[in-house]
């Protein structure tokens, strides 16, 4: 960026970042308590399934609603309404005394956290060149691993000493917060009084085609073979994510002994990596763009990178010892973060503004579909193995390129898809 750019896209990438830092932060907390969680309430690993899993049938059923929601009712009003409902389900956690109780505020969660991503792809697309989409994507998308590694310091805190129901009313009211400073900023360019002319000319020199589409029909979308590659990448990785999130302090407690406290340097380690590699992806992608290179061939070269740098985790079946098992499991979430900073801008790529956190939605819904599907999976596979996470791993580790082989036969170049008006 150069000074006479201005840096007014950077402040609301900022606000990106920080909303999806606390979307995290909520989302985490669950994850951090599970061991609190199974001895007070009883549960096994399989009830523990069915509640992350309930998160994910409200993710999956409100992602195509959320996605077409938040183009029509805007980013500014759309991403404020999503942030004060999960808001509210995060902090009725604190009142919650059963497994099916559990099971609803983590459904109200889910139905409010839907819109984080297709509002945030949508405000990067309106507010970024294309250029500059992935390194911007990268940035916003890194607060996933932020908010983790503030989940593991505050949670720990306020758990011990004054009761596990107090962490979710403490982080749940972070969001709030935020929906203070983002309805007092956030505008479209157009409409930003604090918005240079070169600014402005800048975001709007690297558009994607026909901007002017809005109110596309699903069945139209889904006609185009670039959403069903951004849906495929998500059905097959975004499960992977997931089993980080909510299983790997489980999987640290049982294999290591860890308990609440000692949780939070392993955790603070893989996901400060994972947000180096979220960083890292955008900007690799973005770079080689602009240094010459196709979107096609710079989006897919650091693609190809992530997915091979997710592999070495199949190690894990012969890692016996915290630290090297920390090392590989954080190896792969800075390589899934890099793969979901590209994939998510490839929504940007092909298709217009108007339409992106529609298709964004429909992503998501196949993502959190998937991965509905493999929470509950997951406990019961534990259940019945007592506790082998290692065929986990091996599917993990192979999930990338998978799903990298199928986008490239999907769409072996990318360009922009016209739709109707």
């Amino acid at each position: 960026m150069t000074p006479h750019h201005g840096r007014v896209r950077w402040v609301v990438c900022g606000l990106l970042f920080f909303a999806t830092t606390v979307n995290y932060v909520d989302r985490q907390v669950l994850g951090i308590l599970k061991p609190v969680l199974q001895r007070d309430l009883h549960w096994s690993e399989s009830d523990f399934g069915w509640v992350v899993s309930s998160f994910q049938l409200a993710y999956a059923l409100m992602m195509p609603i959320a996605g077409r929601l938040i183009d029509r009712l805007g980013t500014r009003l759309g991403y404020a309404l999503a942030v004060l409902v999960w808001s509210l389900a995060s902090m009725a956690h604190s009142i919650a005394h059963t497994t099916a109780q559990f099971m609803a505020a983590r459904f109200a969660l889910g139905i409010g956290e839907a819109s984080n991503f297709p509002a945030a792809i949508k405000a990067v697309a309106e507010w970024f060149p294309q250029k500059e989409r992935a390194l911007a994507t990268g940035i916003f998308n890194s607060g996933s691993n932020v908010g983790v590694v503030i989940a593991a310091l505050i949670v720990p805190f306020v758990a011990v000493r004054f009761g596990w129901r107090s962490a979710f009313l403490v982080t749940g009211g972070l969001d709030l917060i935020w929906l203070t400073v983002w309805l007092a900023y956030f505008r479209k360019p157009s409409e930003h009084r604090r918005i240079s002319k070169e600014e402005l000319s800048f975001i709007q020199s690297g558009g994607t085609g026909g901007e002017a589409v809005s109110n596309a029909k699903y069945s139209e979308l889904l006609e185009k073979r670039a959403a069903w590659a951004f849906i495929a990448g998500k059905f097959l990785t975004d499960p992977v994510w997931w089993f980080y999130l909510f299983w790997i302090p489980g999987f640290l407690h049982r294999a290591y002994g860890l308990n609440l406290t000692e949780l939070g340097p392993p955790l603070i380690v893989i996901y400060v990596a994972a947000d180096g590699g979220s960083v890292a992806g955008g900007w690799l992608s973005s770079a080689l763009a602009s240094r010459g290179r196709t979107v096609n061939r710079a989006r897919k070269t650091a693609m190809l990178i992530c997915a091979m740098a997710v592999t070495p985790v199949i190690a894990m079946l012969f890692v016996h010892s915290l630290w090297p098992a920390v090392a590989l499991i954080g190896l792969a979430a800075a390589a899934h973060q890099g793969w979901s900073a590209n994939l998510f801008t490839l929504v940007s790529d092909t298709f217009p503004k108007a339409a992106v956190g529609s298709v964004v939605g429909l992503g998501g819904f196949g993502g959190a579909l998937s991965g509905m599907v493999a929470a509950p999976l997951t406990g019961y596979w534990l259940d019945f193995s007592h506790g082998a996470y290692h065929p986990l791993f091996v599917i993990a580790g192979c999930a990338y390129l998978i799903a990298l082989a199928i986008i490239q036969a999907l769409v072996p170049r990318l360009e922009p898809v016209a739709l109707q008006n």
